[in-house]
C-alpha cells in the first residue's frame, strides 16, 4: 500500500509535508537537556540523526539516567573521602554547606567532562 504524500505551497513552491513519528513522553532532567544543548551546538550532524531517526528522546533519557547515577555516586565517594558526615552537619552546619557545595561542584565538573561533553 503507497503511502499519500500531502503537499503545501509555500510561494511558488510546492513543499512535502514531513512529519515525525510520535515519541514517547520521557522527562528530561537537567543533564540530559546540558547534553542537548550541546550536541545542538557542537554536534550537529549526530542531533540530526538522532531526531530523524527518533531515538533522541531515548538517548537522551539514557544519557540523563546514566550521569544521574554518576553525579550521585561521586557525591557519596567524595563525601566519605572528605569526611563529611551527619555529625559535621550538626556540630557545624556552615562548614558542612560549604564542604557540600564543593563536593557537588566537583562532581559535576566530572560528570561534564566525562559524558555531557562527549
Amino acid at each position: 500500500m503507497a503511502t499519500k504524500i500531502t503537499y503545501t505551497q509555500q510561494g511558488d513552491y510546492f513543499l512535502p509535508d514531513l512529519k515525525l513519528p510520535e515519541q514517547p513522553k520521557v522527562e528530561i532532567g537537567i543533564w540530559g537537556k546540558r547534553h542537548l544543548k550541546y550536541i545542538k551546538n557542537h554536534r550537529p550532524i549526530l542531533y540530526t540523526n538522532l531526531l530523524t531517526s527518533c531515538k533522541l528522546t531515548s538517548y537522551l533519557a539514557y544519557i540523563d539516567e546514566d550521569a544521574t547515577n554518576m553525579f550521585d555516586l561521586l557525591v557519596n565517594q567524595l563525601a566519605k573521602q572528605e569526611c563529611v558526615t551527619e555529625q559535621l552537619k550538626a556540630d557545624n552546619p556552615m562548614l558542612w554547606v560549604r564542604k557540600m557545595n564543593n563536593i557537588r561542584n566537583q562532581a559535576s565538573e566530572i560528570v561534564c567532562n566525562e559524558i555531557i561533553f562527549q
